[in-house]
């Protein structure tokens, strides 16, 4: 267990992934006001969050957070995602509990993720997406996410990607509001 931990703390703090002038690097808490900023662009273009948090830093550090990640592109923020511990209610987890048999604290829920409308085309999703699947597998975790069901470019990216649909169904937010959404596993690695 200490080596899976001494990794995960590789993954998270240590080097910088870069590649095309993008660098994926831990998120700080000085990147939090970007983060927002950024966040609130990709609200203005495609309506995510579909719900605009009242606190937004807030809503990017959520109760069981792991790690998150940014990826900055010439300088400036270009996107974001987070890895957290599944939490009661979580409709991923507990799908994948269903299928694998494993309890759903075996998975950790990837979130949180998000591109600037002005660096998208230079899969800077897939490479936040990949980090936060090795830091998962680092911790001996199994990643998992879930997705609206009325975003299908982040449907399409996922299955391109290899996930494994595990189903569908409806949550209940916070704001009482219902919506429909699809359940992915990464693909085992």
């Amino acid at each position: 267990m200490a080596d899976l931990e001494e990794r995960a703390d590789d993954v998270a703090s240590g080097s910088r992934q870069t590649g095309a002038g993008v660098v994926v690097r831990p998120r700080r808490g000085d990147d939090l006001a970007d983060c927002v900023r950024v966040l609130g662009d990709v609200h203005t273009a495609d309506g995510y969050p579909a719900d605009w948090p009242d606190r937004p830093a807030a809503w990017l550090t959520p109760d069981g957070l792991l790690a998150a990640w940014i990826a900055e592109s010439q300088g400036r923020l270009a996107g974001h995602v987070g890895l957290a511990r599944s939490a009661p209610g979580d409709l991923a987890p507990a799908l994948w509990s269903h299928r694998t048999g494993g309890p759903p604290a075996l998975s950790a829920v990837i979130g949180r993720l998000y591109v600037a409308p002005g660096a998208r085309g230079q899969h800077i999703g897939a490479r936040l997406l990949a980090r936060a699947v090795l830091h998962a597998r680092a911790l001996g975790l199994h990643p998992v996410l879930d997705v609206l069901a009325t975003d299908t470019a982040a449907v399409a990216l996922y299955r391109h990607l290899g996930w494994t649909h595990l189903g569908s169904g409806d949550q209940q937010w916070a704001s009482g509001r219902t919506v429909t959404v699809h359940c992915f596993a990464a693909p085992r690695g």
